[in-house]
C-alpha cells in the first residue's frame, strides 16, 4: 500500500485526539515498515505550505506520552477550504508524495475528505477518522472526545449542585455545542436522583423560550428551593434565532472568521443574569460558560474514550488500504466496534440527539437518554447525599 502517509489534526482540539495520531501512527509502522508519515502541522495548512513533521523518526515512548496528552499535538485549524484551496491541498499532497491522507476531526473535516476525494480521482486514499465533543456525527454511536468532554461537563454540574444544596440559589451553566444537545444532556450524567441538578437541560433541538425559561426556573426554585440549570451554547428560539442573538445588542456580538456569532462569548452569561434578575426579583443567581474547559481537561480524561481514539486511529490506516472513507464508531449492543462507511454519509451533515432522549413536556432527560449516558459516562465517585 502507501509509501507515505500525511496525518492531520482539525478543529477544536480534545482530551484524546492525540490518540487517534498516535493509533495510526504506530498501526502504519506494523502494517507498512519503512513507510513514512508526515504530520502536517495545523491541520490542512501544513500541507498548503509544506510544513511536517516528520512521525516516522519519533521514538515510540515519546509518542505515547503524547497519545496522553490532551490538545492537538499537531496544531489544528478551523480553515474550510474552497476549490481553490482544495487544489492547494492537492499539490501540496502530491510535493509530499502522499499515498494516503488521514484527517481527524468533525463534520467540516469529513466535508473536506469528501471535496478531496472527488477532486483526486482515485490517486490518494482520503480518510476521515471522528473526532468531536459535540456527538454529532452521523453514521457514528457516539465520537472520541465525546466521553472524557462529558466526563467534566458531569462532575462539573454533580460539583455544583452539592454546592447550591448547602446555600440555595440559582445556578445556570452554559455548555458547549452549538446544533447538538449531547454534551449539555451529559450534565445530568451523574445525578444522585430526581431531587439532583440539574433539574432543568436546554437543548438545541428544542425551540428556547425566555419566558418559558423564567417560569420554569420558578417552579423549581418552590418545588427544590434551588435550581440549577444546564444550557447549550446554542439553544435558539422559536423563529430560529441563537438566543444569544437575542439577548445581546448586535455591537457586543463576537464572531469568528467565518462569520458564525460566537456562541458562548458575545456576553451571554450575563444577559442570561439579567434576565433572572429581572424575572426573578431578588434570587440570588449565577451564570457561568464553560467555555473551553470541557473539551481537553487533563483530570478528566476517560480510558474508555482514549481507547477507542487510539483504536480509531489504527483502524483509520485499514480504511486508508481499502482505498478511503470514514472510520464510524457504532454500538452492536453490547460493545463499541468500528466501520468503515463512505465519507458522503457523514460530509458536513449533523446528528441531533434523539427527541425521545429528553421528556416531552419537561426539560429533563427520559429514560432512554439517561441510559445512553451512563453506558457511556458512568459514574466516577460517590458521593453521599448530603441533609439538606
Amino acid at each position: 500500500m502507501a509509501g507515505t502517509f500525511v496525518i492531520a489534526q482539525g478543529g477544536g482540539p480534545t482530551a484524546v485526539i492525540n490518540q487517534t495520531v498516535v493509533g495510526a501512527t504506530l498501526e502504519i509502522r506494523k502494517r507498512h515498515p519503512g513507510a513514512k508519515v508526515l504530520g502536517s502541522i495545523h491541520g490542512v495548512r501544513g500541507i498548503r505550505d509544506g510544513n511536517y513533521v516528520d512521525l516516522s523518526a519519533i521514538p515510540e515512548d515519546r509518542l505515547r506520552l503524547i497519545a496522553a496528552t490532551p490538545s492537538a499535538a499537531l496544531g489544528s485549524t478551523r480553515d474550510k477550504p474552497d476549490a481553490a484551496y482544495c487544489d492547494l491541498i492537492l499539490n501540496g499532497l502530491k510535493n509530499a508524495g502522499a499515498d494516503a491522507f488521514i484527517y481527524i476531526g468533525g463534520n467540516d473535516t469529513s466535508g473536506t475528505q469528501q471535496i478531496l476525494t472527488d477532486a483526486a480521482g482515485g490517486k490518494i486514499a482520503f480518510v476521515h477518522a471522528p473526532k468531536t465533543i459535540d456527538n454529532d456525527l452521523e453514521e457514528n454511536d457516539h465520537t472520541p472526545g465525546f466521553m472524557s468532554a462529558a466526563e467534566f461537563v458531569a462532575g462539573a454540574f454533580l460539583s455544583v449542585d452539592l454546592d447550591f444544596r448547602a446555600l440555595p440559589g440559582i445556578y445556570v451553566g452554559i455548555v458547549m455545542g452549538r446544533h447538538a444537545g449531547f454534551l449539555t444532556a451529559a450534565s445530568a450524567a451523574w445525578q444522585l436522583d430526581q431531587d439532583s441538578g440539574p433539574h432543568l437541560v436546554y437543548v438545541p433541538e428544542r425551540p428556547f423560550s425566555a419566558a418559558g425559561f423564567i417560569d420554569d426556573v420558578r417552579a423549581t426554585l418552590d418545588r427544590h428551593k434551588r435550581c440549577i440549570v444546564a444550557v447549550s451554547e446554542g439553544v435558539s428560539t422559536a423563529d430560529g434565532k441563537a438566543l444569544v442573538e437575542s439577548l445581546v445588542p448586535p455591537e457586543r456580538l463576537e464572531r469568528d472568521q467565518h462569520g458564525n456569532v460566537k456562541l458562548s462569548g458575545s456576553d451571554l452569561p450575563a444577559a442570561l443574569e439579567r434576565a433572572l434578575a429581572e424575572g426573578l426579583p431578588g434570587k440570588r443567581a449565577r451564570v457561568d460558560a464553560l467555555g473551553y474547559m470541557p473539551r481537553g481537561y487533563v483530570g478528566a480524561i476517560s480510558a474508555v474514550d482514549a481507547q477507542e481514539a487510539f483504536d480509531a486511529g489504527a483502524f483509520a490506516v485499514t480504511v486508508a488500504d481499502e482505498g478511503g472513507g470514514s472510520v464510524a464508531l457504532q454500538y452492536d449492543g453490547k460493545k463499541t466496534v468500528l466501520k468503515k462507511v463512505p465519507l458522503k454519509n457523514v460530509a458536513g451533515k449533523t446528528r441531533h440527539m434523539p427527541d425521545d432522549f429528553m421528556l416531552p413536556d419537561v426539560n429533563r432527560l427520559s429514560d432512554a437518554g439517561m441510559a445512553y449516558l451512563k453506558r457511556l459516562v458512568p459514574q466516577k465517585y460517590k458521593v453521599g447525599k448530603p441533609f439538606v
